[in-house]
């Protein structure tokens, strides 16, 4: 049964569509980041080592709840390996990997996509969709990546 809750169908598939995406970043980011912290090496590597730890244990508390925002919505989240790398607009580099300090700068770089991404999407929930509810939740979110970028940036002053 689908919710009653204020948006046309049209609308709640655009937003279930939005999630998805959002989706499919966070979960690329959070593979990169555990493929990041598992081959780290070199000076600082147990800094690091915690610091990835920490990011993609906070990734995947986020990732949760955006799976969870689609299925109140009455969509079923995507789940497959396949559908994740085709959504997503961050990008794996398979067979590489990078000094400590290259990890951070990709995983800034990839922070900062994703929170431009969001802030489109807060001002197209918000005004164009007319959902204040995805909108607040997608600013939260916003906000949660500009944390992991702030201290991802912190590195490379």
């Amino acid at each position: 049964m689908k919710p009653n809750i204020g948006l046309t169908p049209a609308n709640l598939k655009k937003v279930t569509d939005i999630l998805s995406a959002i989706l499919a970043d966070a979960i690329m980011v959070s593979i990169k980041t555990h493929k990041f912290h598992w081959n780290v090496s070199g000076e600082s590597f147990m800094e690091y080592h915690k610091l990835f730890d920490t990011h993609y244990e906070k990734l995947g508390e986020a990732i949760d709840e955006i799976a969870e925002r689609i299925s109140k919505l009455g969509s079923m989240a995507i789940g497959t390996t396949k559908e994740f790398s085709e959504m997503s607009q961050i990008k794996e580099a398979p067979g590489k990997n990078p000094s400590s300090i290259e990890m951070v700068k990709e995983l800034l770089k990839d922070h900062e996509t994703i929170i431009q991404t969001l802030r489109e999407k807060v001002d197209e929930c918000a005004e164009k969709i007319k959902d204040a509810g995805t909108a607040d939740f997608l600013t939260n979110l916003m906000e949660q990546h500009e944390t992991l970028a702030w201290t991802l940036r912190r590195y490379l002053n």
